[in-house]
């Protein structure tokens, strides 16, 4: 059963194997060179460049036609040919043809013409660019250098796609409240937030003056908030210039605005509108001013010299204004000239035309979701608005800005006290508002308190802490431009350049030394009072915070060029290594908004689904001391980490000069002679109370501490910090004869178990399956966790979890197909196609297809050839005769099998997780329900609101049926008078994918198959199944 021949997605006809050789004569070929020459006009040598390539990388379109796109195999093929152009385009820039090419400015064409020409959107086309590279990587490698994925930026690009998509969202609103959307003559509607083609000139203006903004400007760092704070200095402008006839708000009177005896202050109103800084606006629109007199030749003026009826009742102190600059003819040419300036900054960029962003109904955009960075667009999974109680209003200090908003009854720019939901750019920006008020103040050096548990150790260790933030935090946010070209004068993007990096250094630096400082206060309470050498000297330890810290606040700004993990490559630690600190770094910072732990929260999820799985993780250095029958598959792969590099080697590979500090002396623990480069810990080894500790690091949700009775433990447990970051090998004498290895296992298997567990449930709901099949499957995930551990390696949980569900399926006689399960993985909020798509194998010697070596393949080619054989005697096990009780723990002196460590997590039941908030409660319609939060059940009880409330099950009038009660809630509430909207708030909200709703009472419950007819279930392969919705 080849991969080319299963039907993954819609309907799709195989081809076959004398196709993939004679491919009707080059057919393919012909097309790709029309669309070469007719359809973008391409010279000689990039279309040669470009069939190169795709001659290389044909037989793999061939191969793979059901893992690419859902259509016909015409359009996998115009994908194709489109990631193949853009990759020559990005590809060959730095190359010898490629100079050659860029001599020629009108062969110039950009990721847009690519689709245009090739019929396709940009949302698909980022959807599906994954499995090219996955298919075609080694072949873009041996073209173009192992450093291709480096160099061709294509998720940066999908992140600054996301971010433009949302920042055009944020601006048109902006624009919509200010201004009326009538034209430049008053007599042509615009239809900015309609479905027409037609957008204000002025509106046009702004955005052609924010995209010279960011290329002239902003160069490197594209973040959010620095956008954001673009956007915000360009409606300023447009308030100062647009003529007043097309405002929405009176100066006078509005309550939006700041008013000093001078006048209107509007910097500091649209600072308090947007959570924008002050300081960071007028630098912004001091910019902007620069670039009106560079780019369109206008002379500046002092505003308060000016008289202009715009500029009435306003406070000029301080600003620009230009005369007459969007005034008749003068707009004209002024749009034609930032056009020009746009034109040229791209057009051997082989970016993303940013102007189609100005009409969002261009087909070229797409629709669907998609995601980019920390924040997704478009889509109904994980929408940003969603993951807030949907009648939710903004309450905190920190809360997002509410925008103003037009009155209907008068037209002028009202609500100062509205409140609305939030935004991903509303909330970037209060997000980096709790940095600016919060971290910001902090001094950049350790405080007392902190330094006197430094100088308290073996020896003082205040140098060697704050060298190492140095040196860290310099690899992750570095100063110098390095290889990267931007468009503009280039001292100035250098200047820019710098001054993001040292404001993001400090603020990471900050950051670090407070949680750091709350930590060594936690564990010197556990430890009464003896010092905390062991903890302070582990490098790892320190690296692990430092990079939690920068990951924070580049989540904050949400930057395009630093997307994660770049912080654990430029840290030297992995992805295993950060687990340890995540739930900890929570706990200890109590300030940190909502947002930053739910992106913590994913991080987590992320790090357990697959990446700590991956090679090289230090994982593996842990596996081989727990399970030492594991070592030699895990040698055989190649999967153990390499040593952690030591500072001087960062140092030296990011230039970094030393500044006059000694270099750090290369410890013992900075590349340890076990392989693992884990931090030995020379007095301190791992504590008692191993079941309490793992209960205490178990994979709940950081945004709320929900472990009952922990406070009242805390003078007894171990320091885990320390417990976590010890050698693996260490003994720990208090676990009889367990090394920290095994604890730590212990720990992370248990959180395995927790995802798992929240996993199987929302798919197992979603395809309607009983509590019993729900038990059996989660069974099963644990006996493969422990005894079957090799199935996790360089894979995705959720793979092994979908194969569970078929296989748990099979054996209790279900009518279930696998067309099933990936229709419902599909509406999963984690779900990626890769994931059903491109499984990792590596054939064993014994294969039943004659294959060998390394390959990604399907979904079911990976359960016939792999899983099956390897879980059979498991799901056996869950058949109605199997010897293993579904509901019962496995003797823990029984259970060590295939390598299995004495340590592993006992098979359990299902365990009771918590409430998801707010939980969708209808398939089709878009109901949530949230938990009521304790603190408001006084309210609800109360006599002045308890009217205003019904409970499940409680009808507001006797024998009335449900509906007339909601009818009957929506006419009192009608009738009265109630001010603003009912505040229904949230109880810590965490990710949909991490917790799901609340779970039934566990029952058992006996299969209707027979023994023999569920073995015979599981000897036939699965069917390759023709249609996948």
């Amino acid at each position: 059963m080849s991969p080319g021949t299963l039907k993954m997605d819609n309907v799709k006809p195989s081809i076959s194997s004398n196709n993939s050789t004679s491919d009707e004569n080059g057919a393919i070929e012909a097309r790709f060179a029309d669309l070469c020459k007719s359809g973008l006009s391409l010279d000689e040598s990039i279309s040669k460049q470009a069939m190169i390539l795709l001659k290389e990388s044909k037989h793999l379109l061939l191969a793979n036609m059901s893992a690419i796109g859902s259509g016909t195999p015409e359009e996998i093929e115009r994908f194709w040919f489109a990631f193949v152009l853009y990759s020559v385009k990005r590809l060959s820039e730095g190359n010898a043809a490629g100079k050659l090419k860029q001599e020629n400015e009108e062969s110039g064409f950009s990721l847009c013409q690519i689709l245009r020409a090739a019929k396709l959107n940009v949302v698909d086309f980022f959807k599906e660019m994954p499995q090219f590279f996955l298919k075609a990587g080694h072949v873009l490698s041996n073209l173009y250098g192992a450093d291709w994925e480096k160099r061709l930026e294509a998720k940066e690009l999908q992140a600054n796609f996301v971010h433009l998509t949302l920042l055009s969202k944020y601006y048109k609103r902006a624009y919509r409240d200010f201004f009326s959307t009538m034209d430049v003559n008053g007599d042509k509607p615009s239809t900015i937030a309609g479905n027409a083609g037609y957008v204000s000139d002025y509106h046009r203006f702004g955005w052609l003056l924010f995209l010279a903004l960011r290329i002239h400007a902003f160069s490197r760092f594209k973040d959010l908030v620095t956008c954001t704070n673009g956007l915000v200095s360009i409606l300023a402008i447009l308030i100062l210039h647009v003529p007043v006839r097309f405002r929405n708000f009176s100066l006078r009177d509005s309550p939006v605005f700041v008013r000093n005896n001078k006048g209107v202050d509007l910097i500091a109103s649209l600072c308090i509108i947007y959570h924008t800084s002050e300081d960071e606006l007028r630098r912004t629109m001091e910019k902007a001013n620069n670039l009106i007199v560079d780019i369109l030749k206008k002379r500046p003026l002092l505003a308060s010299e000016c008289k202009n009826e715009n500029l009435d009742n306003i406070n000029t102190d301080g600003l620009t204004f230009f005369e007459g600059l969007l005034e008749g003819e003068s707009l004209s040419s002024t749009l034609l000239i930032l056009e020009k300036d746009y034109d040229d900054a791209i057009r051997n960029k082989g970016e993303i035309d940013e102007r189609v962003f100005i009409n969002e109904e261009d087909s070229l955009l797409g629709t669907g979701s998609l995601s980019g960075g920390a924040v997704n667009i478009c889509g109904s999974k994980r929408k940003f608005d969603t993951m807030a109680s949907p009648a939710k209003t903004i309450t905190s200090p920190l809360s997002p800005p509410c925008s103003p908003s037009v009155s209907p009854a008068n037209g002028s720019l009202v609500g100062a006290n509205l409140k609305m939901a939030p935004t991903p750019v509303s909330t970037a920006m209060t997000t980096a508002k709790w940095l600016r008020t919060i971290i910001s103040p902090l001094p950049p050096k350790p405080s007392p308190e902190l330094q006197r548990f430094l100088s308290s150790c073996d020896r003082d260790l205040t140098n060697d802490v704050t060298h190492r933030a140095r040196i860290i935090l310099e690899a992750i946010f570095p100063s110098s431009l390095g290889e990267r070209c931007v468009a503009g004068t280039l001292q100035s993007a250098n200047l820019m350049d710098n001054i993001w990096a040292e404001q993001r250094r400090m603020e990471a630096l900050k950051l670090y030394y407070r949680v750091l400082e709350a930590i060594c206060k936690a564990e010197y309470r556990i430890l009464h009072g003896s010092n905390l050498t062991s903890l302070l000297t582990n490098e790892r330890f320190h690296r692990c915070m430092l990079a939690c810290s920068a990951e924070l606040v580049l989540a904050t700004h949400k930057t395009v060029s630093m997307l994660f993990p770049a912080v654990l490559e430029r840290t030297g630690i992995t992805a295993f290594d950060l687990s340890k600190v995540i739930e900890s770094f929570v706990r200890h910072e109590e300030s940190l908004p909502r947002e930053l732990k739910q992106h913590l929260n994913s991080l987590e999820e992320r790090l357990l689904e697959s990446m700590a799985w991956e090679k090289g993780s230090s994982l593996y250095n842990s596996l081989i001391v727990a399970r030492p029958a594991l070592s030699a598959e895990i040698n055989r792969l190649g999967l153990l980490a390499e040593p952690m590099p030591s500072l001087d080697a960062i140092a030296l590979h990011h230039n970094i000069s030393i500044g006059g500090l000694p270099p750090l002396p290369l410890k013992k623990h900075e590349i340890s002679p076990d392989r693992n480069g884990d931090a030995r810990s020379p007095k301190r080894v791992c504590g008692e109370y191993r079941s309490v500790l793992v209960e205490r690091n178990s994979f709940t949700s950081p945004v709320k501490d929900r472990l009952l009775g922990f406070n009242s433990l805390k003078s007894k447990l171990p320091p885990p910090m320390q417990s976590a970051f010890a050698s693996p090998a260490r003994p720990n004498p208090a676990g009889g004869g367990e090394t920290c290895a095994e604890t730590g296992i212990h720990v992370f298997f248990t959180k395995i178990a927790r995802l798992a567990a929240n996993r199987i449930k929302n798919l197992c709901e979603r395809l309607q399956l009983s509590l019993q099949v729900r038990e059996s499957v989660y069974c099963l995930m644990q006996q493969i966790l422990n005894q079957q551990t090799t199935l996790f390696f360089n894979r995705h949980i959720d793979q092994l979890i979908l194969c569970s569900v078929y296989g748990v399926a099979k054996i209790s006689q279900l009518s279930l197909t696998f067309k099933e399960i990936i229709y419902n993985y599909r509406k999963q909020p984690q779900c990626k196609p890769q994931v059903f798509r491109s499984v990792f194998v590596d054939w064993p010697s014994t294969s039943r297809n004659g294959k060998k070596g390394l390959e990604h393949v399907d979904i079911i080619t990976f359960y016939n050839e792999i899983f099956i054989p390897a879980v059979k005697p498991l799901l056996v096990e869950l058949g109605p005769s199997g010897s293993t009780p579904r509901n019962t723990r496995v003797p823990e002196d029984n259970n060590n099998v295939e390598g299995q460590c004495p340590g592993s997590p006992r098979i359990s039941p299902f365990p009771s997780l918590p409430d998801m908030s707010p939980k969708k409660v209808s398939a089709v319609h878009n109901v949530y329900v949230s938990p009521l939060r304790s603190s408001k059940m006084d309210a609800l009880i109360s006599s002045s609101s308890k009217s205003y409330y019904a409970c499940v099950g409680e009808s507001t009038h006797a024998y009335q049926s449900p509906s007339k009660d909601l009818t009957a809630i929506n006419n009192r509430l009608n009738g009265r008078k109630v001010s603003g909207r009912l505040n229904f708030d949230d109880v810590g909200l965490v990710s949909d994918s991490l917790v799901a709703g609340s779970l039934y009472p566990q029952q058992n419950g006996s299969s209707a198959s027979s023994s023999t007819s569920a073995v015979a279930a599981l000897n036939g392969p699965v069917k390759c199944e023709q249609h996948d919705p």
